[in-house]
């Protein structure tokens, strides 16, 4: 991409993102995949290794890569590929003892149909690059980095940036819409007076990155993508980054002051034995569980930690904050194309806090029990009273950390409820034995030819017709109509007739999203009305839910 492109500060964009991590990235993959004019304003000019932050991209995050093309890139620069390891240890170092493990952990093993895309371990700084690559050859979106956006206010039809690409230059650009991606401190969240609600964990917690040749030739337990140490020298939380010498951990319960002043000391007691090392950068972090008091005003949105922020266990809140850019993005685009009425965007809200709230309360209730908690005597010694300690140990593990680290039921089973976009299930229906249900995401299924069903959506909304039998104008024909983007896939024989009864129901429509937003056996008794809700033009009509 031109130098020039890349910098140029247009007067007016149709979406302006404040902040370039990856929520504000993704959201611009998502317009710019689908037309969209839209900049992203980045103050890094460069995306910097020292802090990894994020390492865990979750299932769903990995089926949006995939939608964009991007999966098997970010797969193929991962330093860790999933085949790995799949593990998460409980030691007592690294040289220690082994107190329990969890096999298949995060998304990272293969469950048959259930999704197209396992998890990936992968350090932030690698999506980072991987989507400024990609909104770099998606020619409506366009990033410009040195800048930070400085100000914002509106009118009923337009909002008003000021940019700042320098010490002492401001700009003025303008935007139909305004996402806020722009972290803890977000300008655009004090911009529209929304404030977080909730609170913080009184405990500190010290993240470092550390560089140890030969500490591998140590290590007791085989690969993992974590191990969490449990010793009263350094109850720790620490993973590779890749498969040579650089490592990430987190000290649980140190302060800033001490973990800068004996940063060697915490190491050498994750390893259980000095090892030789070099500290690359420190994070010093205090978890919070905060969600915004309102997530939109006007023609201004939040998304991502200027929305939200959780605890890191579980490795949820970046994945939350990706699953924000998808929902706002396939909706102001389906706005700005004509086809989305002024329920599309009322419905990010509504939708995307239920998400939010239960992840917050998932990584909190995750976070309750760390290798702090589970501290006990006699964990290494090398008797009777050291087995029972130990077994104890294991026992206690596994029943408080299990959820921690298989959450898919979580991450995939997530169910969209009050929503303006999202009929409720059709007159008849409620009680069928399926439970697929309007507003969860659409089962996936693997095609014969070896295809992903999600491969066959189609960019706006999709009618899946499960059967040859099957007849579906009138929702064809309202579609089009109304200037709905509509997809129709015809699902062969197998697997249709098998899927219809997964799923109850001969017809189905799907959000671009992989969201489940209408089933029925017949076509609807008024598809205009049904399709005017779908696409967010119309109120909830009883008469549109029915079907004939």
């Amino acid at each position: 991409m031109p130098h020039d492109r890349n910098q140029h500060l247009p007067p007016h964009v149709r979406v302006l993102i404040a902040g370039g991590g990856p929520v504000g990235l993704a959201a611009a993959v998502e317009l710019g995949r689908r037309g969209v004019d839209c900049l992203v304003v980045e103050p890094r000019a460069t995306v910097s290794h020292a802090r990894p932050r994020c390492k865990t991209l979750n299932v769903r995050t990995m089926e949006h890569l995939r939608r964009w093309g991007l999966a098997a890139r970010l797969r193929e620069r991962a330093p860790l590929s999933a085949s790995w390891s799949q593990d998460v240890v409980f030691c007592t170092s690294l040289t220690g003892r082994e107190l329990s493990r969890f096999t298949g952990v995060l998304g990272l093993a293969a469950e048959g149909d259930r999704f197209p895309e396992i998890g990936q371990q992968a350090p932030q700084y690698l999506l980072e690059e991987v989507l400024r690559e990609a909104v770099e050859e998606t020619a409506p979106a366009r990033l410009v980095l040195g800048s930070k956006v400085v100000g914002v206010s509106q009118d009923d039809d337009l909002v008003t940036v000021i940019v700042e690409p320098g010490v002492g230059r401001r700009t003025v650009v303008t935007a139909d819409y305004v996402i806020g991606c722009d972290g803890p401190r977000s300008i655009v969240r004090e911009a529209i007076g929304a404030r977080y609600v909730g609170g913080q964990a009184l405990r500190p917690n010290f993240g470092m990155v550390f560089e140890s040749p030969g500490l591998w030739e140590h290590v007791a337990h085989g690969p993992a993508v974590q191990y969490w140490v449990i010793n009263a020298t350094a109850p720790a939380l620490v993973g590779p980054l890749d498969r040579a010498d650089t490592w990430w951990a987190i000290g649980f319960g140190v302060d800033r002051e001490t973990g800068e002043r004996e940063a060697r000391r915490i190491i050498d007691g994750v390893a259980g034995r000095p090892v030789e090392a070099k500290v690359l950068s420190t994070d010093p972090w205090t978890a919070r569980m905060q969600l915004v008091d309102r997530m939109r005003h006007g023609r201004v949105f939040l998304a991502g930690d200027a929305a939200h922020l959780n605890p890191p266990f579980g490795g949820h809140g970046l994945n939350t904050g990706i699953g924000d850019a998808v929902d706002l993005g396939w909706k102001l685009a389906a706005v700005l194309e004509g086809w989305g009425g002024p329920d599309v965007l009322d419905s990010y809200e509504s939708e995307r806090r239920p998400v939010q709230e239960r992840v917050i309360s998932e990584a909190t209730a995750n976070m309750r029990v760390l290798s702090t908690e589970l501290l006990a005597d006699n964990l290494e010694v090398d008797d009777e009273a050291g087995a029972e300690a130990r077994r104890a140990a294991g026992v206690r593990i596994q029943k408080t950390k299990r959820a921690e680290f298989h959450s898919l039921d979580l991450v995939l089973g997530l169910r969209i409820g009050a929503s303006p976009i999202v009929p409720g299930e059709p007159e008849g229906q409620e009680g069928r034995e399926s439970t697929v249900r309007t507003g969860a995401r659409l089962p996936h299924l693997f095609l014969p030819d070896g295809r992903s069903l999600y491969d066959l959506l189609g960019p706006g909304m999709t009618l899946l017709v499960l059967g040859q039998d099957a007849t579906v104008t009138a929702m064809e024909d309202a579609a089009r109509r109304r200037g709905v983007p509509l997809t129709v896939v015809r699902l062969p024989e197998p697997p249709a007739a098998e899927y219809a009864e997964l799923l109850g129901a001969r017809f189905v429509v799907v959000r671009p999203d992989q969201v489940v937003a209408w089933l029925g056996d017949e076509d609807p008794e008024d598809a205009v009305a049904l399709v005017d809700i779908l696409s967010g033009g119309a109120r909830r009509s009883e008469k549109a839910l029915g079907s004939s």
